[in-house]
């Protein structure tokens, strides 16, 4: 993956033969990543886990393993508490992400080992390859594409994949 060189926020993104269009950090690609700053980070993460809505859709066909969300699934996003970058439950007391959305961008979500093994303190969370908006705004940190296209490349990715984010 790669940014476009005249708009920061958009990227291409390559698997094997396959290439398609992406929306990235509303801070661009960033080398030092730090929480909340809507920068992508640079560097290699493991595509680990792939959430899906059930009222949306079929599970997406994949060898990774794949979850349904349910309205209760967030994910931790507050440095100081114990299950920072984790998923939890709501009710939740911590600052957290929803991940049950209103809009369409949590449909399909694969989780990225962008500081996860450990997770570092303000390193960073919630760093998602997700779906796209329509527009392919900005995301506040995630690569994300459109729906057609992440199930076509979800039909291709193996356990192990990694998504090598570059400058």
């Amino acid at each position: 993956m790669r940014a476009l060189p005249h708009d920061r926020t958009k990227g291409i993104l390559t698997f094997g033969a396959i290439t398609v269009p992406c929306a990235l950090g509303r801070s661009g690609l960033l080398v030092r990543k730090k929480e909340g700053d809507g920068g992508t980070p640079v560097g290699s993460f493991e595509l680990l886990h792939v959430y899906y809505r059930p009222d949306k859709g079929l599970p997406p066909k994949t060898t990774l393993p794949v979850e349904p969300l349910t309205p209760s699934s967030a994910w931790c996003d507050d440095p100081a508490a114990h299950l920072y970058n984790r998923p939890v439950s709501l009710p939740f007391n911590s600052s957290h992400e929803i991940m049950w959305r209103d809009d369409r961008l949590y449909d399909i979500v694969v989780v990225l080992d962008c500081n996860m093994f450990p997770a570092v303190k303000g390193k960073g969370s919630a760093i998602f390859f997700h779906i796209a908006r329509e527009t392919y705004t900005p995301t506040e940190g995630c690569v994300a594409v459109a729906p057609e296209h992440m199930k076509m490349l979800l039909e291709k990715i193996r356990p192990g994949a990694r998504m090598c984010i570059r400058l």
